[in-house]
C-alpha cells in the first residue's frame, strides 16, 4: 500500500510576518486554493491505491493539522507528534515505524507539507514512474528539472539510467555559486533536490541501520514509548531528546548505494522566500504580484500583500516586497528576501512575541484577536468552535468581563454554571475558577475585557483541560 508521509514540522521564518512559529507557512493560503498542507494532501488523494496520509507534525501544530484535514474531508489520517525538532531523517523514521505497524510492505511517499506543485498530473506520472524503483529496493528521490541557474537549492547529478524508470544518483551537490549553477543548467544532467522521496518503509530503516545506527536505535526507543492522545500518536519527549539531529540527505541518501532520481517538471516550488512566491505567482502587466487591497503607481516587479481592511499603496518603486499584517509590516528588496529570517532572529533576541504569534492566535478551541491593549487593560475578540471548551482555569493578576456578540456561551464561574446569549455579559473576578464553553451548533463570538496588574498569557492556572495542556 502506498502511504503518503507528510512532513509538517517547519516554521518558515523567511515568510515572516505572515508565516510565524505558531502558524507556519504550510498552514497558510499562499498560492491557489487551500493551504499548502491541504494542497499537499489533495495531491496524494488523487493517486491510485493510496492509503490515508500519515502526518508527522510538531506538538504545537497538532490541532492545526487536524482541523485542516477535517476541512479537506480527509478521514483516517494518523498524526504523529514530534515533541522536538530533529530534522527529516528521524521524522521519516518515525513515519516508517508507524507505517510498518499496519503494513509490513508499506511504500512511503515522503512529501514536505509546504511545497507548491502547479502540474499535479506530471507529479502523479513521476510517482507512477518511481514505484517500480521503490518496489525493487531503491530509495527514489524526485529531481526537479531546472529552468534557471538557481543558487538557493541543492542539486542532484544523474548517473546511468535504471530500466527506463529513473537514474542512479551520481552525486548530491550543495547549493552552488551562480557560475556553478549556470554550468549545471548548461550541462543538462543536474536536477534540483526537491526533498520528496518514495521507498519501502523497511528499506529506509535498513539503510538508516547501516549508516546511522545510533539514530535508528534512539528513534525506535522513542516510538516504543508512544501513547495515544485523542486522535494523535504522542512520542515520548525525553526519549526523543536523545535522537541525533540530521537530514535524510546527510544521514542516508548521500551514503547509500541504492539512491535513484526520477526527474520531473511539475511547476514545483518550495516557497522558501517571498521572492520564490513572486516567481510562482500570476503577475500583472507590470510584473507585480498583488494580493488584498492594493494600489500602484509606477510600480514594477514587486510583491504586494495586504491584510483585510488595510489599503497598501506604492508609488515609484521597483523590485520590492511589501507585506502587511495587523501587527507588522515588511519592506524588503526582492534580492534580499532570504535575509528576512534575520528580522525574526532580532525579534527572538529581544523577547518580542511577533516572531512566533500573530495578533490572531489560534487555539484548539478556536482563536482570539487582541484588539487593543494599554496600561492595566486588554481587549480581545474570542471565537469558540461549536462544542469546544476552554480549560477550567484562574488568574492571579486579572479580572475579566465577557460580552457575547453572537452564539451561546456556557459560563462556569466558581460554583455557578449558567448560559449567556447575544448581548448578555458577565464578570469573572480575579482568582475565580472559570470556564467558557460553546454548547451550540454555531460559532460563539464574544468580547473579553481584561483588567489588572499583569495581563500576560502565562498568568493561567489550569485545573482541567480536554486538550491535554498543562
Amino acid at each position: 500500500m502506498l502511504i503518503p508521509l507528510i512532513l509538517s514540522g517547519g516554521s518558515g521564518t523567511r515568510l515572516w510576518p505572515v508565516s510565524r512559529r505558531n502558524l507556519p507557512k504550510q498552514f497558510l493560503e499562499l498560492a491557489g486554493k487551500g493551504t499548502l498542507f491541504q494542497q499537499t494532501v489533495a495531491r496524494t488523494r488523487a493517486l491510485p491505491e493510496v492509503a490515508a496520509p500519515l502526518v508527522v507534525a510538531s506538538e504545537d501544530h497538532r490541532f492545526l493539522a487536524a482541523d485542516q484535514l477535517l476541512e479537506a474531508g480527509v478521514e483516517g489520517a494518523t498524526i504523529v507528534l514530534e515533541p522536538l525538532a530533529r530534522n527529516t531523517a528521524p521524522a521519516i523514521a518515525l513515519g516508517a515505524l508507524q507505517a510498518l505497524q499496519h503494513d509490513p510492505d508499506a511504500l512511503l511517499l515522503v512529501l514536505p507539507a509546504d511545497h507548491l506543485i502547479a502540474d499535479t498530473a506530471a507529479f502523479a506520472a513521476a510517482v507512477a514512474q518511481a514505484l517500480p524503483l521503490a518496489k525493487d529496493g531503491w530509495l527514489a528521490t524526485f529531481g526537479i528539472r531546472p529552468d534557471r541557474p538557481e543558487t538557493g537549492f541543492g542539486y542532484i547529478r544523474r548517473a546511468e539510467a535504471i530500466d527506463g524508470h529513473g537514474f542512479r544518483v551520481g552525486q548530491f551537490v550543495e547549493k552552488p555559486s551562480l557560475a556553478k549553477a549556470e554550468s549545471y543548467l548548461a550541462d543538462g544532467g543536474y536536477d534540483w533536490n526537491s526533498g520528496m522521496f518514495l521507498f519501502r518503509a523497511s528499506r529506509y530503516l535498513e539503510e538508516l541501520a547501516a549508516h546511522a545506527p545510533a539514530m535508528l536505535e534512539a528513534v525506535r526507543a522513542a516510538h516504543a514509548k508512544a501513547t495515544a492522545d485523542l486522535d494523535f500518536v504522542r512520542i515520548d519527549r525525553d526519549a526523543f531528546a536523545q535522537v541525533p539531529d540530521n537530514s535524510i540527505d546527510y544521514a542516508v541518501m548521500e551514503k547509500t548505494a541504492r539512491a535513484a532520481v526520477v526527474p520531473v517538471s511539475c511547476g514545483w516550488s518550495d516557497i522558501g522566500s517571498w521572492s520564490a512566491l513572486w516567481l510562482t505567482g500570476d503577475k500583472d502587466a507590470a510584473g507585480n504580484l498583488r494580493e488584498g487591497d492594493t494600489l500602484t503607481v509606477d510600480t514594477r516587479n514587486s510583491l504586494l500583500r495586504s491584510h483585510d481592511r488595510h489599503l497598501l499603496a506604492t508609488v515609484g518603486v521597483d523590485d520590492l516586497i511589501v507585506v502587511t499584517t495587523p501587527d507588522a509590516t515588511l519592506v524588503a528588496h526582492r534580492d534580499a528576501a532570504q535575509d528576512v529570517k534575520k528580522i525574526v532572529e532580532q525579534l527572538k533576541a529581544a523577547g518580542r512575541s511577533e516572531h512566533s504569534l500573530h495578533r490572531v492566535v489560534h487555539r484548539p478551541w478556536g482563536n482570539y484577536d487582541s484588539l487593543e491593549a494599554g496600561e492595566r487593560f486588554q481587549v480581545k475578540r474570542i471565537q469558540v468552535k461549536p462544542g469546544a471548551s476552554l480549560s477550567l482555569q484562574k488568574h492571579h493578576h486579572r479580572a475579566e468581563h465577557w460580552i457575547v456578540v453572537s452564539g451561546t456561551a456556557e459560563v462556569t464561574c466558581d460554583d455557578k454554571v449558567f448560559l449567556l446569549g447575544e448581548n448578555q455579559s458577565t464578570y469573572i473576578p480575579l482568582g475565580s475558577k472559570h470556564r467558557l464553553r460553546n454548547p451550540g451548533k454555531v460559532a460563539l463570538e464574544l468580547i473579553e475585557v481584561q483588567s489588572g496588574s499583569y495581563l500576560g498569557e502565562d498568568d493561567i492556572v489550569r485545573y482541567d483541560d480536554v486538550y491535554g495542556r498543562a
